[in-house]
């Protein structure tokens, strides 16, 4: 059996309409997700082997391809959770804790979404733009990164991802990438969001 696998959705692929088209869904899910999954036992499978063969150099060949597909993997796993169809409290503002917080570290949730959509939309080429929690310092972080590259590399965790690769919105957006952020907003999950939150800040 492979070690890991392609989570199913919490929601039918068309529950997130008209904010994504259940083609968008699909495709996003099944194809590209279920390939980074594919490639990353693929890759592990690989460096398994070469590690009991003693062979360091295929080793660390296989490194770029585990860090990509298992990056995909990750942020896409999270990427799902953090959404939710209109019907079950998607884009509903977040309350308790997570509020307080948004509250002291950008004085306001208005200023916040201004931030996270703008660092978002400014991603160059692929990527993904972030809610992620510095553990060191407690506090709250917008932050970006290129490709499939996880927040855990740069030391923060990730409470909500927004992919921003064109396969996530192009069939929908085209180009209009910015559409795709400013829509994305209405259909966010945030009481997982919340509850991200709530286990980074007391561990």
């Amino acid at each position: 059996m492979a070690l890991y696998q392609l989570p199913d959705l919490p929601y039918d692929y068309n529950a997130l309409e008209p904010v994504i088209s259940s083609e968008i869904m699909e495709l996003h899910h099944k194809k590209h997700h279920g390939a980074y999954v594919n490639n990353l036992n693929a890759a592990l499978e690989k460096s398994e082997e070469a590690q009991r063969k003693g062979d360091l150099a295929k080793v660390i060949s296989l490194q770029a391809a585990i860090r990509f597909n298992g990056g995909g993997h990750l942020n896409h796993s999270l990427f799902w959770e953090s959404l939710a169809p209109l019907s079950r409290g998607g884009g509903e503002k977040p309350e308790g804790e997570l509020m307080k917080a948004f509250e002291k570290e950008f004085g306001q949730f208005g200023l916040f979404f201004e931030e996270m959509s703008a660092k978002t939309t400014a991603v160059q080429g692929s990527g993904w733009g972030w809610l992620g929690y510095d553990s060191g310092k407690k506090r709250l972080v917008v932050a970006a990164t290129a490709n499939q590259d996880s927040l855990f590399s740069q030391g923060l965790t990730p409470l909500m991802g927004i992919d921003v690769w064109e396969h996530a919105y192009y069939l929908q957006y085209k180009n209009a990438r910015a559409d795709y952020v400013k829509n994305i907003w209405k259909i966010i999950n945030w009481k997982k969001v919340s509850e991200r939150y709530r286990e980074a800040a007391s561990s």
